[in-house]
C-alpha cells in the first residue's frame, strides 16, 4: 500500500483528501506544520508527499526545499496543492523543487492520475 504524506493546516481539510486517499488503497499520515512535514517526511519516507500551500506559501516553500535537500528524501515526489493556477504559483512550486501541482478546488480524478504517474516512475 503506497504511504502519502499529506501536509495541511487547514482543518476543514485534514479529512477529505485523507479519506478519498485511503479508500483508493494509500495509507495516508498528517502534518500540519512545516516541522511535522520535515520530521515525518525522515521518519515515514513516504512515497509521495502532497503539501498545501494553506500552510503558507514560505513554510510550504520552505518544508519542500529541505525535503528535497536531504540524501533520505530528496527522492521522494511533491505535489504542491495551490490556489489559483498563476505562473507565480506554477514557478514557485517548480522551484521550490515540487514535482508537480494541483489547484483548488482539487479535482481528485486529475490529482489521483498525477500521484500514480509520479509513483510509477
Amino acid at each position: 500500500m503506497p504511504k502519502v504524506l499529506y501536509v495541511e493546516n487547514n482543518e476543514i481539510c485534514h479529512d477529505l483528501i485523507p479519506r478519498r486517499l485511503t479508500r483508493k488503497r494509500f495509507d495516508c499520515i498528517l502534518a500540519t506544520t512545516r516541522h511535522q512535514a520535515i520530521y515525518s517526511a525522515r521518519i515515514e519516507l513516504p512515497d509521495l508527499i502532497l503539501i498545501g500551500m494553506s500552510l503558507s506559501k514560505q513554510s510550504a516553500w520552505a518544508a519542500t526545499k529541505a525535503i528535497k535537500k536531504a540524501e533520505q528524501t530528496k527522492h521522494i515526489p511533491i505535489i504542491a496543492l495551490v490556489t489559483d493556477e498563476s505562473f507565480e504559483n506554477r514557478e514557485q512550486a517548480l522551484k521550490a523543487g515540487c514535482d508537480d501541482y494541483e489547484t483548488r478546488p482539487i479535482q481528485f480524478p486529475r490529482l489521483l492520475e498525477k500521484i500514480n504517474r509520479l509513483l510509477s516512475r
